[in-house]
């Protein structure tokens, strides 16, 4: 269901996350604390309930070995301070939307539809404060976009 992220280590001021110093992920992880977040966009007010990834190791895991993803659910990976975000869908079962999220709180970048398993670097291309990662197609569906405001407790205590 979920990406990884790629320097999660790195992004959160850590040092590198590498598989051997916390284990390779195996299975899906419980279920994270929740909070809704809110896309503002021209097509309405879209709602979501996230998944907060505030750990190293949860945001290593992430969407891993789920086989599905609501479309008014995700996750949402905050990071330390803004950085660039890579993450890649390794181990994902579900196609993803990626979506970058700037110190704005304002959509940055949208990577729609990532392939399951796949091991290519999806970059936010620039500092990012959070990703948020939500089921294949539904940005497109929705019709949000770049520039498109997202609010969210988690995002407003960052700020």
């Amino acid at each position: 269901m979920v990406a990884t992220c790629l320097a999660a280590g790195l992004l959160l001021g850590t040092g590198p996350a590498r598989a051997d110093e916390m284990g390779e992920p195996t299975q899906a992880q419980a279920t994270l604390p929740k909070e809704n977040l809110t896309i503002a966009s021209a097509s309405g007010r879209h709602v979501f309930s996230v998944e907060l990834a505030t750990t190293l190791r949860q945001q290593q895991v992430g969407e891993m070995f789920r086989t599905s993803l609501p479309a008014d659910n995700g996750m949402l990976f905050l990071w330390a301070t803004p950085q660039q975000s890579d993450m890649w869908m390794e181990n994902t079962l579900v196609p993803l939307d990626i979506v970058f999220i700037g110190t704005d709180h304002r959509i940055q970048a949208i990577a729609e539809n990532a392939v399951p398993r796949s091991l290519a670097h999806i970059s936010s291309h620039g500092p990012v404060t959070a990703t948020l990662e939500l089921a294949g197609g539904v940005t497109a569906k929705l019709g949000i976009t770049v520039g498109d405001r997202v609010e969210a407790p988690s995002l407003e205590k960052k700020s």
